[in-house]
């Protein structure tokens, strides 16, 4: 092989093209000629498409795709967004993850679902990408629907019984108040909560009556119904309060144990 001389680095004469000299006594190569024409600003987009098409290629492309973006420094986690979390501490679910700048967003999320998953107060989570190092959760929380007396004191409970690792201090819980775990008043509490929440949010206590009969507590009076009711019927009393108020009429209770009526009981005088 023939060593590298003059000629591989373009600068003979007569072929036309404009090659690097050395300059003299330094032995540097030098630019001979005018400096190149800027390049044209039509080419720079083009070549910046280029680079967003391939990337949109690899993410598109089967797993030897993704498997190439991983590798890639600019596609490391650099930031991680909870959201949907209200009672969860977004703390607390980013520990879960396990995650550091070392993981690619293009890494498999099942395993990161399955672990948030494990956190009590999460019923369902789905985990996206925001490029182009961020991870985005979206929590779905198993909600509180009351306060239950317990050794402990006062617990967070969900509609199907479990506790939750709700911290009262930093969350605002203002939950009906059982004197103790009853799965029949909890079930209830949770339909009305998904159903209506404006009359939820105005129970201050649940408890059951001497035959087993349903009593809620709100702030102006209080609502008797039988074991089987359910949030649609609850919703009954809602116009009736509205007509007892345009009679400017004060009432005690309101009965729905009766079929398709609403009895309202006045104070005694």
């Amino acid at each position: 092989m023939s060593p590298i001389g003059d000629n591989a680095l373009g600068t003979g004469e007569g072929n036309g093209a404009r090659g690097a000299r050395r300059g003299e006594g330094d032995g540097m190569l030098r630019g001979s000629g005018a400096p190149p024409a800027e390049e044209p600003r039509w080419k720079k987009r083009l070549r910046r498409v280029g680079q967003i098409l391939a990337v949109f290629a690899l993410i598109t492309s089967p797993w030897w795709g993704r498997a190439i973006l991983r590798e890639m420094d600019f596609f490391r986690v650099r930031r991680v967004v909870i959201e949907g979390a209200r009672y969860a501490a977004p703390d607390e679910i980013v520990s879960r993850l396990r995650v550091d700048t070392t993981a690619s967003i293009w890494d498999d999320v099942t395993p990161l679902v399955a672990r948030v998953k494990e956190h009590p107060q999460v019923r369902d989570v789905r985990i996206g990408r925001r490029l182009p190092g961020t991870l985005v959760v979206r929590v779905t929380e198993n909600p509180p629907v009351a306060l239950v007396n317990s050794a402990r004191g006062l617990v967070v409970t969900d509609a199907s019984g479990e506790s939750l690792p709700v911290d009262p201090t930093r969350v605002d819980v203002d939950l009906p108040v059982l004197a103790a775990r009853d799965t029949l008043l909890l079930r209830l509490l949770g339909d009305l909560r998904a159903h209506s929440p404006a009359l939820f949010a105005r129970v201050s206590e649940a408890r059951r009556g001497a035959r087993g009969d349903i009593i809620l507590v709100f702030p102006e009076h209080r609502i008797l119904a039988l074991a089987d009711v359910t949030a649609e019927r609850l919703a009954d009393v809602i116009p009736v309060e509205l007509d007892l108020a345009r009679r400017a009429l004060t009432v005690v209770e309101l009965d729905l144990r009766f079929r398709d009526q609403v009895v309202a009981r006045l104070p005694e005088n």
